[in-house]
């Protein structure tokens, strides 16, 4: 297992006496600003003139300035916005303003490992990417606690940048759990593999599919609802937990027994299969060109496809189910 490095050899001291600007103010970028600023950092928040996070960010205590202000002030710069939306961002208000010496940084690398954006070389250029959401960077933070970053570096013109971005990775809470090296290459690859093939891509096409086989032999779809959707959070909860051994443990043996016998004729090796091909055309930049077209032609496809699944039955069942729990606040 690689190294995992804590917070005693985190806080370096690489960016005492410098200025970290945040552009963007959602998810992360609340996250890191806030995380930065509690940890006695001297920060500034990047964002675009009108933007209604201007505001918001102001009113937690935070300095905002238009992001080529930002920039020309800034000796690190960590962009958090989406990642469509960076390369004409960095071409129009962070590159004109990047001078020698000063670093680049990134929560995900897809633009600098997909080529949408080429730093100069005389900057340094470095990833710290929370493995969870921003709300839980902070929440974590608060609480004197952390979440895991992995950290990579892609360019050090100064010799330091190693140095600043584990001192960033204990700014915001990461080196309290610890940072794990990796690479632009790995970071963004693995990203894109697991959201498409497990997390969200996988784990919705699962869900909706068990829940119309069921609805199609008969059954009530609100049945459907809580034992193909609903009860996967209890699951998830326990493999977070402990991993698949505790999650076995906790469940019935029936229950157990189903997972052995039967689960490997769900994913099967034609699964498997197509599994590897989703990496391959993530690694040959097949999927990054796809969303780049798609962006660039208006999202029309991604837009009505996204308007298609909020009709899905299950959600439409799941809406009605979910109002009837007074714990679930997320609507």
């Amino acid at each position: 297992m690689k190294k995992i490095y804590k917070d005693s050899e985190c806080k370096t001291g690489a960016l005492n006496n410098k200025t970290v600007a945040i552009v963007g103010y959602g998810s992360q970028g609340h996250a890191h600003a806030l995380n930065l600023k509690d940890s006695g950092y001297n920060v500034i928040v990047a964002l675009y003139e009108g933007s209604s996070s201007w505001s918001v960010a102001e009113k937690a205590g935070l300095k905002v300035m238009t992001t080529p202000e930002a920039t020309r002030k800034a000796d690190v710069i960590m962009i958090l916005i989406n990642d469509e939306k960076q390369p004409a961002m960095y071409e129009k208000d962070i590159l004109p303003n990047l001078t020698a010496g000063k670093a680049l940084a990134f929560a995900h690398g897809f633009n600098i490992h997909f080529g949408r954006i080429v730093p100069p070389k005389d900057v340094d250029v470095f990833l710290i990417a929370p493995k969870g959401p921003g709300h839980t960077v902070r929440a974590e933070y608060v609480i004197g606690r952390g979440v895991p970053c992995l950290y990579a570096v892609y360019q050090d013109f100064t010799g330091k940048c190693k140095d600043i971005a584990f001192d960033y990775g204990h700014g915001i809470g990461g080196s309290r759990a610890g940072l794990l090296e990796t690479s632009f290459r790995e970071e963004t690859e693995t990203d894109l593999f697991g959201e498409q093939c497990v997390l969200c891509g996988g784990v919705s096409e699962l869900m909706k599919t068990g829940f119309e086989v069921l609805c199609e032999a008969g059954y009530d779809p609100e049945n459907a609802y809580y034992e193909c959707m609903h009860e996967m959070k209890l699951i998830v909860d326990m493999v977070y937990r402990g991993g698949l051994t505790f999650m076995r443990y906790s469940v019935s043996d029936t229950a157990e027994y189903g997972d052995y016998s039967i689960g490997k004729r769900i994913i099967t090796d034609e699964t498997k299969n197509e599994m590897r091909k989703v990496l391959r055309e993530i690694q040959d930049g097949t999927f990054a060109r796809n969303w780049i077209l798609e962006n660039q032609s208006g999202r029309l496809n991604f837009n009505a496809r996204r308007r298609i699944e909020t009709e899905h039955p299950i959600e439409k069942v799941g809406k009605d189910l979910r109002a009837l729990m007074s714990w679930n606040t997320g609507e």
